[in-house]
């Protein structure tokens, strides 16, 4: 589409409907701690309103406690030794009390997640009714902000969206928008030609400029703010047209039941100005991409679900699969740039953190909501690409430091500031720890604390930390092993045997991948602090193995210094082995991380499976279903093994502990301990509603257009349209077939 192509670029998008949104300028560090401490300055009004509020402030107060009882603990039981008090002990003290308090947040977290996992938690934002009716004014559109990306992933899961959505006889309450800021003319060219084969497939040939069709493209020559920028520029043109907006990442894919019911949930709590799902991670078959798939659903749905409940109403939002109510959106979430000079400045890069702020003091509430399945996105295909993504969301995540002291923040999001800016500091700060320990112990053996030498104690104090330490970080990773036991999806991980086994290959790969991620992550904070820019250049985005130069290359700069230093630091403390051995190993690391692990006919090892990769598999016939031994699908047609499906109802907690007595109690000998710093709550609902597709409501189906009425079907059954028009027709039947990762088992 060339840029004097302009009939041909306006005839893709609809109508304009102009709205407003306009950014306020924000107060700055200095001024917002002033206006903060002037007296008898008008605030913003906490919202105590809200039934969770109480149980939140519980929640939160239990959760502060419990990190700092666990961190002095630890600060408490490092060993010291008889030489004088110097600077550097102190430093070195300062520097490990503010580790433990970051391992002993992710500890804290993750518990309360495997607590909501046993009992449920009351106070989450549910749907009263999964079968309530929807009205027609509940318009949403899915808007997907694209730059220059890889077309075939874009429309392909476009495509599996709307297939799926069509599947629920919803599709005439929602509108598809590709919003384009490729600078690259021919991918331009390539974005249109499969836009018009998608609405070809869909049989979605109405005339945009006469308000028809619901699948839209539009380019932006203009293009400012990058991805919020986008956002916002279709808010201003075409917001006003729709209640709700569905953001997705040019790799999402989500399922048609999962949209209506997030729908539906805001349509039941008109408070509720984001509800976040969380996206589970599918797409790549590399080496790297399974491990940190794998550890997403094992591990990463215990921290989400203890997010999820000491946040509440006031959570997170990661910019992609998740729905925003427009109205307060346009009036109180536009971005305005950050004043001053330098990496820190400027255009808000992690814009989801501020918008989800801004929505909670206009008074809406953020929610997470983790137990909604049907999300999707795609996880970077080895190690340099994801420290590549790092780096922007490192510079990111500590711009936005700067509002922490902007008038009107919850403390929560205050928080999230903070831990986003400190989640990339901790590398520094843990490479300053061993190098300090490293100099006491090269100048002054007598008075060192046995830091990091305390691997070598056998006994008393250093013993102690030792044990709390891999309590810490072993504990979560069993707990979410332990919860997939409890739910009996052990099944879809590839068997009990190969869930232990992939979860300590995933602990040994991520142990070795530390080093490196910790001098990465290193030298982008301190990129972004002075404003120096760091060429690191991203591999493409489709799955390419890495060659053993490139991958050398690009790992040289930072490895090299990290070595030799490692090398001498080897004179003084013999412990420094831990680091080096990794920083050798990282260039094997990354090239065979980025090999294909699919083999023939895409048949993926048992190792690292994940449920995602388990139902394409069972589609294909490449592995039974969940819980039938091969023995058994041998005696099965094979069409039986391929469509077999899996119906997964929620279970109690007293049911499910009865299928397991022994494994529950061998497992809460070491996890008891430490729920007993959690407040306890009553038996609430399961966090994981029934699998099941509601039928909708007809009466809300009619588009604004009289002429198409449209009756919806129940799951599974292709939407009938009473008139037969035919811009529908292909709708209610996909073309394609919709993959097993798509179809809810």
């Amino acid at each position: 589409m060339a840029d004097s192509d302009l009939p041909q670029r306006a005839s893709t998008a609809p109508p304009l409907r102009r709205g407003s949104m306009s950014p306020r300028p924000w107060f700055g560090v200095l001024r917002g701690l002033a206006w903060a401490l002037w007296p008898g300055v008008q605030r913003f009004p906490a919202d105590r309103s809200s039934p969770w509020r109480a149980a939140a402030d519980r929640r939160r107060t239990v959760f502060l406690w419990s990190v700092l009882s666990v961190s002095g603990l630890a600060t408490w039981l490092l060993p010291s030794s008889d030489a004088p008090l110097d600077a550097l002990h102190v430093v070195q003290t300062g520097l490990f009390a503010l580790l433990f308090a970051w391992l002993s947040a992710g500890f804290i977290t993750a518990l309360m997640g495997f607590k909501v996992t046993l009992f449920g938690d009351k106070h989450a934002l549910s749907l009263p009714d999964p079968r309530m009716p929807l009205d027609r004014s509940a318009r949403t559109a899915l808007i997907m902000p694209i730059c220059n990306e890889d077309i075939d992933t874009v429309f392909s899961g476009l495509r599996k969206t709307c297939e799926s959505l069509a599947r629920t006889g919803a599709l005439d309450l929602f509108d598809v928008y590709v919003l384009s800021d490729s600078s690259d003319p021919a991918i331009r060219d390539a974005e249109v030609q499969a836009w018009r084969e998608l609405r070809r497939t869909l049989g979605d040939d109405g005339e945009p400029l006469a308000g028809e069709g619901r699948i839209f493209y539009r380019w932006r020559k203009r293009r400012t703010k990058r991805k919020a920028g986008n956002v916002a520029d279709f808010c201003r043109r075409w917001g006003r047209n729709y209640r709700y907006m569905v953001v997705l990442d040019a790799d999402s894919t989500m399922t048609g039941e999962t949209l209506v019911q997030m729908v539906r949930m805001m349509e039941a709590h008109p408070k509720t100005g984001i509800l976040q799902t969380l996206p589970r991670t599918e797409g790549h078959s590399t080496l790297h991409a399974r491990t940190q798939q794998f550890a997403s659903a094992v591990t990463g749905r215990l921290f989400a679900l203890g997010l999820a409940y000491w946040q509440l109403g006031e959570s997170h939002y990661w910019g992609h699969n998740a729905i925003l109510r427009i109205e307060p959106f346009m009036k109180h979430c536009a971005l305005a740039p950050i004043q001053g000079s330098g990496g820190l400045s400027g255009e808000i890069l992690s814009h989801d953190f501020v918008e989800a702020a801004l929505m909670r003091r206009a008074g809406y509430e953020v929610w997470l909501a983790p137990s909604l399945e049907g999300s999707f996105e795609q996880q970077p295909t080895n190690l340099l690409d994801e420290l590549q993504r790092d780096r922007r969301w490192c510079q990111g995540n500590l711009q936005n430091f700067r509002l922490i002291a902007e008038p009107g923040w919850q403390p929560v999001h205050r928080a999230m500031f903070l831990t986003g800016a400190v989640s990339y500091v901790v590398a520094p700060v843990w490479l300053a720890f061993v190098g300090v320990g490293v100099w006491r112990a090269a100048t002054n053996p007598a008075g060192t604390m046995d830091m990091p030498g305390l691997l070598g104690a056998a006994a008393g104090p250093a013993a102690a930390v030792w044990a709390l330490t891999l309590t810490l970080l072993l504990l979560p990773r069993a707990l979410g092993v332990f919860s997939v036991l409890l739910r009996g999806d052990q099944g879809r991980f590839g068997g009990t045997a190969q869930l232990l086994k992939s979860s300590v290959a995933e602990l040994f790969l991520s142990a070795l991948q530390a080093p490196v991620r910790m001098l990465a992550h290193t030298s982008f904070v301190i990129g972004g602090l002075t404003g120096l820019k760091l060429q690191w250049k991203s591999p493409p985005r489709d799955a390419e193995s890495l060659g053993w130069r490139d991958a050398f290359t690009r790992l040289a700069p930072m490895l090299l210094p990290a070595l030799a230093l490692a090398c001498a630091a080897l004179l003084a403390d013999a412990n420094i082995v831990w680091m080096l051995v990794p920083l050798l190993l990282a260039t094997p690391l990354v090239v065979f991380g980025s090999r294909d692990q699919a083999g023939q006919g895409g048949r993926l090892p048992g190792m690292l499976l994940t449920p995602v990769e388990h139902e394409v598999q069972v589609r294909r016939g490449l592995m039974p279903p969940a819980g039938v031994s091969r023995a058994r699908a041998a005696r099965r047609p094979a069409a039986a093994v391929r469509t077999a499906p899996r119906v997964q109802r929620p279970a109690s907690a007293a049911a499910t502990l009865s299928r397991w007595p022994a494994r529950v109690g061998l497992a809460f000998v070491p996890a008891v301990l430490a729920l007993t710093v959690l407040t306890p709550q009553p038996l609430a609902t399961s966090p994981e509603p029934p699998r099941v597709v509601a039928e909708m409501d007809t009466r809300y189906a009619e588009r604004v257009a009289p002429k198409r009425v449209v009756r919806t079907a129940s799951a599974g059954t292709p939407r009938a349209d009473d008139r037969a028009n035919k811009d529908t027709a292909p709708l209610a039947a996909p073309t394609v077939p919709l993959p097993a990762a798509m179809v809810d088992s």
